[in-house]
């Protein structure tokens, strides 16, 4: 689990192509302190298996199915990303609770700034609208942020100068191809609700056919 709050930038310092697969070699600094082989690294917002460490840099597997969910698929040489730790029993929760599994991508069709905050505008799919809340917390390349606005086809977030300043965000442009994870309450809820329903489907004997013979139809 991690929190969206991005500990450092990192650079994709090499990339190995498989059929349906890459393993990816980021430079970093802050996230390399005690870390361990095995343990989880959020790059981007996609909780990755750190395989190998340097002095300077770890290495990733990236599966077909993140290639697919996520961004991590258009990285290049150089590319910038972003990079959290997996959260730490007793560490404050200071963004919202993040599991790192991708949901879904969307396109940034508008940026615009409003005094000392910037507007991104981000474009995606109903499947993942219906998670969106007003108000709500959302990630976006891996970064906790609320959603400050909310149509039928996109949503928007408000960055202060600090996100804009320690994460890749600022570098972004319209038409950039960003990750979303959206609040795991809402598919929670969702789930429950789903189930309850069948549940209670199930249970009824109740149908066309019972009501036709029974004379109500």
């Amino acid at each position: 689990m991690f929190t969206g709050l991005v500990e450092e930038i990192g650079k994709v310092l090499k990339i190995s192509k498989g059929t349906n697969s890459s393993q990816i070699t980021i430079k970093a600094e802050k996230v390399l302190d005690d870390a361990k082989l095995g343990d989880s690294i959020a790059v981007n917002g996609t909780c990755v298996t750190a395989i190998d460490f340097k002095e300077d840099c770890f290495t990733v597997d990236v599966m077909a199915e993140t290639l697919r969910m996520s961004n991590l698929g258009n990285a290049k040489m150089g590319s910038m990303v972003n990079l959290e730790r997996a959260l730490r029993i007793g560490d404050r929760l200071g963004g919202h609770i993040v599991s790192g599994h991708i949901d879904g991508t969307g396109s940034i069709v508008n940026i615009h700034d409003e005094d000392i905050s910037t507007w991104l505008e981000i474009e995606t799919s109903s499947d993942l609208l219906k998670y969106i809340v007003l108000k709500g917390s959302v990630a976006l390349d891996g970064v906790s942020l609320t959603v400050a606005d909310l149509s039928e086809k996109s949503f928007s977030v408000s960055l202060i100068p600090h996100t804009k300043g320690e994460t890749i965000l600022h570098y972004k442009k319209v038409g950039d191809v960003i990750n979303i994870e959206c609040d795991l309450i809402g598919k929670f809820v969702e789930k429950m609700i789903s189930n309850s329903n069948e549940q209670v489907k199930n249970k009824s004997n109740i149908d066309s056919n019972m009501l036709t013979k029974y004379g109500f139809m």
